[in-house]
């Protein structure tokens, strides 16, 4: 039994390398709100919940879910008892659910937990979740850029840095052709695959079937995620495999998208559905039904990348992470020692400490709640 006796709530602004530009939006700063658990027998645990600032990959913003968790942060049991964990965690997960919570702000709740979790028991996350110990391969994501130049200048400095294992590039209407077409003639047949961040509607099916001409691994979310059926009918007339994210939110979504064929892979994330033990629940189902899953991130700083890690080490998982380099996206990361991928793997520390110096560095907001 362990008594939580103080949980902070850290809300951190890191400046990117570059904007981070999709079909919906553009950021160019990290916001991510850092959960600390303490308990009284000196454990200290860290979650992390990863909005997107601006609301436009989700409802939900960094001030929203701030909000929730400074609303109801209270309410996690101060006792916990680590017997029987998935079935005490699930019913946390069900309880903050029907209160109304975000995914995000339950996987920053849900994660801290985890990580208690794994440091009482003196084992790694990903065993913890029955997966075992292998490389990782990691992907290279770029977003939208103002000219081709720019798109093929950034991918080229970024395999540069990491050796990636393959490439993936945002696309919207009027930036999809010309730039998958550029980066086959300057980078050949290494594996692409396209993100549309729901871009596409039902009346673009026709044009979308152009994409089949570029040997692409997925075409990520072309779709709205609410449109299951129109993603059946577009499958149904490419070969190009279709890949669900922002569909990806429930076991349920997946049973109907499965039945009628609406997608092939799909990507979890552990912000998006609620947390760690979400995530293995979808990647189970997708396994037992012979999906191919791979882990993506929103992206997160490096404690929700670190937790992604874990995740990849299950076995469906079939296809490069969106985990990078911390290098590729921020200025700075708040965990010592940063991630690295060399050579397109991912060089993973199971051994990694928050740096509270830089949390506080970053912080714009901070709640201490103290139990007497």
């Amino acid at each position: 039994m362990e008594e939580i006796n103080e949980i902070n709530l850290y809300h951190i602004r890191v400046p990117m390398s570059e904007p981070f530009k999709i079909s919906s939006g553009e950021i160019s700063i990290k916001d991510s709100i850092i959960i600390e658990l303490k308990f009284k027998s000196g454990l200290v645990s860290y979650g992390e919940a990863s909005p997107m600032a601006g609301s436009f990959y989700s409802n939900e913003t960094p001030e929203s879910v701030w909000d929730e968790l400074v609303n109801f942060i209270r309410l996690i049991n101060r006792k916990f008892d680590f017997d029987n964990f998935e079935e005490k965690i699930s019913k946390i997960v069900t309880h903050f659910s029907q209160l109304g919570l975000s995914s995000y702000a339950i996987a920053g709740i849900e994660t801290a937990l985890w990580d208690a979790y794994s440091k009482r028991s003196g084992k790694p996350i990903y065993t913890l979740l029955g997966g075992n110990y292998r490389q990782v391969e990691s992907g290279l994501a770029v977003g939208i850029y103002d000219s081709i130049n720019n798109l093929l200048n950034n991918i080229e400095k970024y395999l540069e840095l990491g050796g990636y294992k393959r490439i993936k590039i945002k696309i919207q209407r009027g930036w999809d052709i010309e730039p998958i077409l550029s980066v086959r003639k300057v980078f050949g047949d290494i594996p692409l695959m396209v993100d549309a961040n729901c871009a596409y509607t039902r009346d673009d099916i026709e044009y979308l079937k152009k994409l089949d001409d570029f040997n692409l691994i997925m075409i990520e979310q072309p779709l709205s995620k609410d449109d299951i059926e129109g993603h059946a009918i577009l499958q149904s007339k490419i070969s190009t495999p279709i890949c669900f994210d922002e569909s990806a939110v429930s076991i349920k979504k997946l049973r109907k998208a499965f039945k009628i064929n609406a997608c092939k892979i799909v990507n979890i994330k552990i912000q998006r559905v609620g947390g760690i033990l979400n995530a293995k629940k979808m990647h189970d189902f997708c396994k037992k039904n012979k999906i191919s899953v791979w882990i993506g991130t929103m992206p997160e700083l490096g404690i929700g990348s670190i937790q992604a890690l874990s995740l990849c080490m299950l076995d469906n998982c079939k296809f490069p992470t969106d985990v990078e380099d911390s290098r590729r996206w921020y200025l700075d990361d708040i965990i010592e020692p940063i991630i690295e991928v060399k050579n397109g793997i991912v060089i993973f520390k199971e051994d990694v400490n928050v740096n509270l110096k830089k949390v506080k560095k970053y912080m714009v907001n901070k709640i201490k709640v103290k139990f007497n």
